[in-house]
């Protein structure tokens, strides 16, 4: 049982998720930042593998992703970085990516590779659901590392179920229609969010717009937990001293 299921057993509601960069804001800032961030007790941290082109991200991901290739962060490198600090690092660990650096890098050496730095689960947003139960599915599960599908507004009951089936984990649930960051109103969302309640055997996070303490607050009424990610990346970005912005942040929330 790797750490991502031992957080999900034994905990149910208010989990909260933090999603920030490798290598931004500086090339060396991954191993501190994970370091705070599990000193502010959060329950997940999602790293994210910069990418040039980062569909599914808003400015200010997509800020980061662009910062952190030019401090010349890659696949390679942060899967380094979380090396070095495994033995010291007690807390889940997620790595979110584009399948493109992923295929490149070897499915099997990456898989094989999370394993051995900590990594217990990963979301690629733009490997289709087909092509991984077909193709991937068995490499994924050999070496024990869970694979993260996100569902949205839009995602029929055949196909949540289908999601919900091949889950072992949790579920990404997107809040709304749009790219990460963008303003939502979560009280729109209700009916959504209550059918997946209702159709999902397995837990799920909700991610998009989720910013401060009151949308982490309102999405915990209907998931298991919230995922947040572009007010963390500006938390980082502000002047000052990094360590106290992220535990000030945290604190907020």
């Amino acid at each position: 049982m790797n750490k991502l299921e031992l957080l999900f057993n034994n905990k149910q509601s208010d989990i909260l998720s933090i999603y920030f960069t490798g290598g931004y804001p500086k090339l060396d800032d991954t191993s501190n930042i994970i370091t705070e961030l599990e000193k502010s007790k959060v329950d997940l941290i999602e790293i994210g593998i910069p990418f040039s082109d980062p569909v599914a991200d808003g400015p200010v991901i997509q800020y980061s992703n662009s910062t952190s290739i030019e401090n010349g962060m890659n696949l390679a490198l942060l899967l380094n970085q979380l090396s070095k600090i495994k033995r010291e690092s007690k807390i889940p660990k997620i790595l979110m990516g584009y399948f493109n650096p992923i295929l490149q890098f070897g499915v099997e050496n990456f898989c094989r590779a999370c394993k051995k730095v900590g990594v217990d689960g990963v979301i690629i947003p733009d490997l289709p659901l087909i092509e991984y139960e077909l193709k991937y599915q068995v490499i994924f599960k050999q070496y024990g590392i869970h694979f993260i599908f996100l569902v949205s507004p839009q995602t029929s009951e055949l196909r949540l179920k289908e999601i919900d089936q091949l889950s072992t984990c949790f579920i990404y649930a997107v809040s709304t229609n749009s790219t990460t960051g963008g303003a939502v109103d979560f009280s729109t969302q209700k009916d959504y969010f209550l059918r997946l309640k209702k159709i999902l055997k397995n837990p799920f996070l909700i991610g998009f717009g989720v910013k401060n303490k009151e949308t982490f607050k309102t999405a915990c009424n209907y998931a298991n937990g919230a995922i947040i990610g572009s007010s963390f990346i500006n938390a980082i970005s502000k002047p000052g001293e990094l360590n106290e912005n992220i535990q000030q942040f945290i604190q907020n929330i």
